[in-house]
């Protein structure tokens, strides 16, 4: 059962980096900024296409090698957990390095076309825009935190029937394989970690709904579109996670303190279905967004374009903009957001609870 989960995972990884620059936003190609009257040029179509190409190619080929290794029947199980991470690695360290590229040649041929030399750049603002924002509020996050205090007063309500060795990390199997000494921190390490990252999920979700938001000069209706169905859509989907982590989280809380609450089967699906509903989330996330203001008119407006803003684009994935109050930001290669790397409270937002996990995963 663990192979067929790396298995999906492979085939879902390839997927949607084949989908990747047909999703991002259509004034953005690999990272680089292209005025609307250019983005149909034939290049930045083919460089889309072979990039396309490769990645499934590549796919083809782990897949293969994959199933051979598993098929074959006498490899180990050490073998067979590490093969299929060192396999997913592998696609995103090559895609990386194609992205990056396809990066370099959109960048040239940008330069080597002088587009936008001769283009007024102008800056859209609707103060009416913010009324149509249909985010979660911020109270909504509060129900799985809701649900994880009580998890955690049951489990002190509970702790005499905790064993001497609790369980802290599971394998793909749904059994636990590794343990630690019973305490009253060690009995609730999982709760505090599952609070830690509902707590990240409201910090992004109320930072992103701060952040500003950016209109298209030339294409402000279809810009509208897309902008507010990314922040609703994103802020649905974190919520998703939220509440699935919650879920899964407390029945293996619950798990710890009555054994017999279910059998291996049960531990075995409950990852891959959780895994599968992200998915999907994931590709419904993608394909509503990526989809979004596609089908409202368009007419390029001689000698006028929006904003070039690559020089605060590192290599087209990392923004650093001080003079942006916005923490959260649109990718530009991809669909959903990402940090404004010159603002700190990002930082705070993202990093603060993986430190926050990583010690209670240590001292847990």
């Amino acid at each position: 059962m663990d192979y067929m989960l790396f298995l999906i995972i492979i085939v879902f990884l390839v997927a949607i980096e084949m989908a990747i620059p047909f999703l991002a936003k259509r004034t953005t190609v690999f990272g680089v900024f292209i005025p609307d009257e250019f983005v149909r040029d034939s290049k930045l179509l083919s460089f889309k296409k072979m990039y396309a190409l490769l990645i499934f190619i590549l796919g083809l080929i782990a897949v293969s090698i994959y199933l051979f290794w598993m098929l074959k029947g006498n490899s180990t199980e050490a073998f067979q957990v590490l093969l299929g991470p060192a396999i997913q690695f592998g696609i995103i360290f090559i895609s990386t390095a194609l992205y990056f590229y396809f990066y370099a040649k959109t960048l040239q041929r940008k330069k080597a076309m002088r587009w936008g030399d001769n283009l007024k750049q102008v800056k859209m603002t609707d103060l009416t825009v913010r009324s149509q924002d249909a985010m979660l509020p911020w109270y909504i996050y509060l129900l799985p935190i809701a649900v994880t205090f009580g998890v955690i007063g049951y489990t002190l309500l509970k702790y005499n029937m905790f064993p001497e060795q609790i369980p802290t990390h599971w394998g793909p199997d749904g059994k636990p394989d590794a343990f630690t000494v019973k305490n009253p921190f060690t009995v609730i390490a999982l709760p505090l970690i599952m609070f830690t990252m509902q707590l990240m999920f409201l910090g992004i979700n109320e930072m992103t709904r701060r952040s500003g938001i950016k209109l298209s000069a030339t294409r402000p209706v279809a810009s509208r579109v897309r902008q507010l169905t990314l922040r609703k859509y994103s802020s649905w989907f974190m919520f998703l996670i939220s509440v699935l982590i919650t879920m899964l989280f407390s029945f293996l809380q619950l798990q710890m303190i009555y054994p017999d609450l279910s059998d291996g089967v049960v531990g075995m699906a409950l990852p891959i279905i959780f895994l599968l509903i992200v998915m999907i989330g994931s590709v419904i996330f993608a394909v509503k967004v990526g989809n979004a203001g596609e089908k409202e008119g368009f007419q390029p407006e001689s000698g006028v374009s929006d904003l070039d803003e690559d020089q605060y684009w590192k290599g087209g994935l990392f923004y650093y903009n001080n003079n942006d109050p916005s923490i959260f930001v649109e990718k530009r290669f991809g669909v959903g957001w990402t940090m404004n790397f010159a603002n700190p409270i990002g930082y705070f937002i993202i990093f603060g609870p993986i430190v926050i996990i990583l010690l209670i995963s240590v001292f847990g």
